[in-house]
């Protein structure tokens, strides 16, 4: 028998401000990678308007100090500002390292999409490195500050781009045959899914709970500046997807918010979400759903075990 699916008052339209709307989160404490624009900026705004204690993990401080900026003129809580580069094994463990205390939520936002081929110091793919393994060693070395919350609550950002590619066991780092941007995206954004499924499982008995959503396609974010016109995409990708919700900042980031911040979502762990709704399978010939290959706990764990020996941890 078929479990319902979680479902909520918001939808696609929803703003990440309704979504937290009457949520106090005074004595809290949230990461936000990417944090320093785009989506990661908005779901900052709404975590610290609520009253959390925000820390804006980002590549460039600059950046990160101006949106904390505009974060303080419109909340008047300002961000902290760290650095964290998720390509970087050494930056992610400095970050690690520099954690002191309890942390209630991890948003694992920053991401990068179909840049040309680019490899990290270690010969990985530059998506699979940043997307997936940087925050996966992230998440796990903040574990013990996730535990000491007791009802911690990790959200990995994925995306529709997902049901594109299946993580490839034998090339994961995709170092055989000739690269493809949109099928290396597509197997980072299955592995922050099955990051969530496995997380969730293993960490249940800590009080965490670990889901991963699709926040739509956004009209214009630091993400897609590889790719400039989305006519550039693949059709699937582009204005054709009728059944792709298209949406701003505030609504792209309320399915993150809704997950680190909403009581309505208390003990759902290991799923993913769009729209503000737990999503359903894949239809075929539909652009919506999560491929059942993203929710299979064997590869979850599989993939769990081949990350930690990549990483080294």
């Amino acid at each position: 028998m078929m479990r319902e699916l979680v479902t909520t008052p918001f939808g696609a339209a929803s703003t990440a401000a309704e979504v937290i709307e009457g949520v106090d989160l005074r004595g809290r404490r949230a990461v936000v990678t990417g944090g320093s624009s785009g989506l990661g900026a908005e779901t900052a705004r709404a975590l610290a308007g609520a009253g959390a204690e925000v820390t804006l993990a980002v590549r460039d401080t600059a950046a990160g100090d101006r949106a904390a900026a505009d974060i303080a003129a419109s909340t008047g809580a300002r961000p902290r500002v760290a650095p964290l580069d998720l390509a970087d094994r050494a930056s992610v463990a400095a970050f690690v390292a520099a954690w002191d205390g309890p942390l209630h939520v991890l948003v694992c936002n920053a991401g990068v999409m179909a840049p040309p081929e680019t490899r990290t110091p270690e010969g990985w793919e530059l998506q699979f490195a940043t997307n997936h393994l940087g925050h996966f060693a992230l998440a796990t070395g903040l574990h013990p500050a996730l535990a000491a919350a007791g009802d911690a609550r990790v959200v990995a950002v994925s995306s529709v781009g997902h049901l594109n590619a299946d993580v490839d066991f034998e090339d994961l780092t995709y170092e055989r045959g000739p690269y493809d941007p949109w099928s290396a995206y597509g197997r980072s954004k299955t592995a922050n899914v099955l990051f969530a499924v496995e997380a969730a499982r293993r960490w249940a008995g800590d009080g965490i709970a670990v889901n991963a959503l699709n926040p739509g396609r956004i009209t214009a974010t630091n993400l897609s500046r590889h790719i400039g016109d989305v006519s550039a995409a693949p059709a699937s990708f582009g204005p054709r997807s009728t059944d792709v919700s298209w949406k701003t900042v505030a609504q792209g980031a309320a399915t993150s918010v809704l997950l680190a911040a909403s009581p309505l979502v208390d003990g759902v762990t290991g799923r993913y979400f769009e729209d503000c709704a737990e999503a359903g399978p894949r239809r075929a010939g539909v652009r919506r759903g999560v491929a059942g290959y993203a929710l299979d706990p064997a590869r979850a764990a599989r993939l769990w075990r081949a990350s930690l020996a990549l990483v080294g941890e």
